[in-house]
């Protein structure tokens, strides 16, 4: 487990994004950590001592002057017996109080105590935020020596607001604390990825093209959320209008069977990650001349044939990688066509989402547009996330592989 004899300290602020504080602590213990918990008193407001002791299986904190906790100092053995601290959420207000050294509850007084490495994951109203003090307050911060993970941008828990202020998810939580007391290892460090990206234009002539309408922008943030984490990533687009993500190895396509080539001269590889929207037919030939409209003719009869079913070829490949996630893109029966392209692909995870005109995603919808909302279907469960930016499913996506793979 990559977090074995790992003491974590989670400080739990004051916001909804409190909930999450609980998933994380079951992620950390997963992987070998033991949490104990600080609570601020807003904290317990929106979760209960005995929910977060339960899942850390020890005692939490929450008062300054307990006279139990404080006989030998308690504040300070809590601030110097961990490995790390980390601040999930960070309110407004506690990164106010941590910036300015203030220390009048026990949360403060731990973190202003600290010797410990200190990862905050902000959670606020996206103006507060974007508060000109709060901007002062994270520089301090940051100058201080102490590390960020988030916010993400989405929708608010009030409702009509949107903007950069979501706590990031709990698997980008660990996977930042693994690549904090991992001896600077990343969590994918060492691990080879193929992903694929785009849509596949396939030549009818020199001019025209069967395609469809994907943007690209969901693989390639895939692809450079994987390399955040550390993987060795390696890319193969289709056709796309957006730039190469930093620190990744990108290989241009046009065609289905040039896709397949290229991901195959990829294998072995530890996890295949299959987003690009193949074109499932091509052209039995392609014309050499632009087809012409002959006067008094229809359109020329075109006849098809099967393009290689990329994800299906890997899942059964004599060389499959440990995991194999694909995409399943649909305007109907969204969640039983995914289930059915499991068991069909080979794939161990399938990540479902709805492109219908009726998906409720942005203005754009999902192909083209930036938001996405998925389902992450595997052989005994579906998942449903709620709807977030690109970026956004990309690094949940991303920490959800090297869980798997840490496994």
């Amino acid at each position: 487990m990559t977090l074995s004899g790992k003491r974590i300290l989670l400080v739990i602020g004051g916001g909804i994004a409190a909930y999450k504080s609980l998933d994380l602590i079951r992620r950390l213990r997963e992987r070998g950590a033991s949490v104990r918990c600080v609570m601020t008193e807003a904290a317990t407001r929106f979760v209960t001592p005995l929910a977060a002791g339960a899942l850390a299986a020890t005692h939490v904190f929450t008062e300054l002057f307990d006279r139990d906790d404080e006989h030998d100092i308690g504040h300070i053995r809590l601030s110097r017996e961990a490995d790390l601290i980390v601040v999930a959420p960070a309110t407004a207000d506690l990164m106010a109080k941590m910036a300015n050294g203030l220390a009048n509850d026990l949360a403060s007084t731990v973190l202003l105590a600290t010797d410990k490495p200190v990862l905050v994951a902000p959670a606020m109203n996206p103006r507060m935020w974007a508060h000109p003090a709060t901007v002062r307050n994270r520089e301090t911060l940051a100058r201080d020596g102490v590390r960020f993970v988030g916010p993400n941008r989405g929708e608010m828990a009030e409702g009509g607001e949107a903007g950069e202020g979501r706590m990031a998810e709990p698997l980008e939580i660990a996977a930042a604390v693994e690549a904090m007391l991992g001896d600077g290892a990343q969590p994918l460090a060492g691990r080879r990825i193929v992903v694929t990206s785009g849509p596949t234009h396939e030549p009818i002539d020199p001019v025209r093209y069967i395609a469809n309408r994907s943007s690209g922008k969901q693989g390639h943030a895939i692809a450079a959320a994987l390399a955040r984490l550390g993987a060795d990533v390696r890319l193969v687009s289709g056709p796309v209008s957006i730039p190469d993500p930093a620190g990744v190895t990108t290989v241009h396509v046009e065609t289905a069977r040039q896709m397949r080539d290229a991901v195959e001269a990829q294998l072995p590889a530890d996890a295949g990650i299959f987003v690009a929207a193949v074109a499932d037919w091509r052209t039995e030939g392609q014309a050499a001349d632009k087809i012409k409209k002959m006067p008094g003719e229809g359109p020329p009869a075109l006849k098809m044939v099967e393009n290689p079913d990329i994800l299906a070829g890997v899942g059964h490949h004599a060389q499959r990688p440990r995991l194999v996630v694909g995409f399943a893109a649909e305007t109907a029966d969204l969640i039983s066509n995914a289930k059915a392209k499991l068991a069909k692909k080979g794939a161990d995870l399938i990540v479902a989402n709805d492109v219908s005109h009726d998906s409720g995603v942005g203005a754009k919808g999902v192909m083209g547009g930036d938001r996405n909302r998925v389902r992450i279907v595997s052989a005994t469960s579906v998942e449903e996330w709620p709807e977030m930016t690109k970026d956004e499913v990309a690094a949940r996506l991303a920490a959800l592989v090297a869980d798997r793979l840490a496994d």
